[in-house]
């Protein structure tokens, strides 16, 4: 396996350097230092660059297709939309393409772009919707019309002649702002559900409390059996993240004595329908 990826890396370098007539040493200082531009690149991810590169013929030092640093780390190959253009316009069955803007009250809303091919009798279209693309980016703010004409023409290319494995910029900056969900703001979620729900059903945690503290077991069990199950579930909160029931009130709700007079539909949370399987009880 070692062998056969040194021997097909510097293939794949030795070709583009003598596509632009370079030779490979020179090839590939240029390639880092106007290109790629990231020291932490592995040999393979520039291979794989060149090799998207070379499969599409794409230059990248015009900056038809360029190096992006990828999510995680490392580079994704990243087709510009000049290089999109080059693409629709070299393939042999490109027979024409069109746009049609969708207004509303003089709004631009959507874009359709239709491409012909040669030897189809219907042209292929794809609508992109402002609302669904627009970002907050400079170049969304400054230039919307172009950018969703761009979205459309793009998305149809893909339909129209099967381009696969290739993302636009904005794509790929789009993939690097998603993020997974900090646990914080889950927790703050969480919080914020436990609190609207305390508010709504104030008086029935404050007689439910109660009738623990009193050991009353129907009172307070019937009196949680009056709060919807999703309140329920959201006063069922632990402690030490915030909940109204202490972990001793909380260790009673889930004792036979109380369980004893839940309703049947076992509305009471128990040891195995933990709401909250978080630590922290």
């Amino acid at each position: 396996m070692n062998q056969v990826a040194t021997l097909e890396g510097p293939s794949v370098y030795a070709d583009m350097a003598a596509r632009y007539g370079m030779n490979q040493q020179a090839f590939e200082r240029t390639l880092m230092a106007t290109v790629v531009k990231d020291a932490n690149a592995s040999k393979e991810q520039v291979a794989a660059f060149l090799l998207v590169a070379k499969q599409h013929g794409l230059n990248p030092f015009t900056r038809e297709i360029f190096a992006f640093p990828a999510k995680g780390g490392g580079i994704q190959a990243v087709v510009s939309v000049d290089g999109w253009m080059k693409l629709i316009n070299g393939h042999p069955d490109f027979d024409g393409m069109e746009f049609t803007d969708t207004l509303d009250n003089g709004q631009l809303v959507a874009v359709t772009c239709k491409i012909y091919r040669k030897g189809r009798t219907h042209p292929v279209a794809v609508t992109e919707y402002m609302a669904e693309c627009r970002r907050g980016t400079d170049t969304w703010k400054q230039w919307p019309a172009r950018m969703l004409r761009h979205k459309a023409a793009i998305q149809c290319a893909r339909y129209a002649f099967g381009f696969a494995g290739i993302v636009e910029p904005d794509e790929a900056e789009r993939a690097i702002e998603v993020r997974t969900v900090p646990p914080a703001l889950i927790a703050d979620e969480r919080k914020a559900r436990h609190d609207e729900a305390y508010e709504q059903y104030e008086d029935s945690v404050i007689v439910v409390k109660d009738a623990l503290a009193a050991e009353d077991w129907y009172r307070a069990a019937e009196t949680w059996a009056g709060i919807p199950t999703a309140a329920q579930m959201d006063l069922w909160l632990a402690p030490t993240k915030g909940g109204c029931f202490t972990t001793h009130e909380r260790q009673l709700m889930k004792s036979q004595d109380f369980l004893r007079y839940a309703l049947a539909d076992r509305t009471a949370p128990d040891a195995g329908h933990e709401p909250d399987p978080e630590p922290g009880i």
